[in-house]
């Protein structure tokens, strides 16, 4: 488990969106996930994860926060702690964008922190349709560029009840450095996910795939997740 002073960072900055809510909204989201996939790869080994996050934005559109998973690479690291911050605006009735910075953070073991990269991030939306890139130059401190292409599409099937499709592209710009399979520099990853409302309990179901040879199956994943005001 991290250490005290692993988690002093998070804390830190907990306290500082506290010290903002006058000047804007915190919330807090606590998830259950039948386990943790990023990009269609499982970061738990295929086991449950337990979440959380806190958000700080203001009316302006400016935003900042902090997002928390366990995870399982097989070694001593078992946690990310990641920080985030951007603005988010509309561009007219039925466009919008988000552009940000996120830096990753991974504890537990003594050479955890190897792999901590920073990410810039922008989203391009109009109506339910979202073109998203993600950029960085050190992905996952090998040294190595990478990026991110996203495209996803929502449905609303009725005011409680959403439909949305995704597929992403992964790249790394130096596959020397880093490749994902075999000496491959990308790969393609798919997603189906319905999201739904009950109580005051938000959950998600949905189905992934990559295109990786070695991690081709189809997998279900589902979340629960609670949010309240600070």
């Amino acid at each position: 488990m991290p250490t005290r002073k692993q988690w002093l960072p998070a804390l830190a900055v907990a306290s500082a969106l506290m010290s903002y809510q006058s000047h804007g909204e915190v919330s807090v989201t606590i998830t259950a996930a039948s386990d943790y996939l990023f990009n269609g790869i499982s970061q738990t080994d295929e086991n449950p994860a337990i979440q959380g996050s806190i958000d700080w934005s203001n009316e302006f559109g400016w935003y900042a926060g902090s997002w928390a998973s366990n995870v399982d690479f097989g070694d001593d690291t078992d946690a990310e702690i990641d920080y985030y911050g951007g603005f988010s605006n509309s561009i007219n009735d039925d466009m919008f964008y988000d552009v940000g910075v996120a830096h990753y953070t991974y504890v537990g073991g003594g050479g955890s922190s190897d792999i901590n990269y920073t990410e810039f991030y922008f989203a391009l939306g109009y109506q339910s349709t979202q073109i998203k890139a993600w950029y960085t130059n050190d992905y996952a401190g090998t040294d190595a560029g990478h990026y991110i292409l996203a495209l996803s599409h929502g449905f609303a099937i009725n005011e409680n009840v959403s439909l949305t499709f995704q597929i992403d592209r992964s790249t790394s710009l130096d596959d020397d450095k880093f490749s994902w399979d075999t000496n491959d520099d990308s790969y393609i990853h798919a997603k189906a996910e319905t999201a739904f409302s009950w109580q005051n309990l938000d959950f998600t179901v949905s189905v992934e795939k990559t295109d990786l040879d070695y991690d081709d199956d189809v997998k279900l994943l589902g979340t629960v997740s609670y949010t309240f005001g600070l």
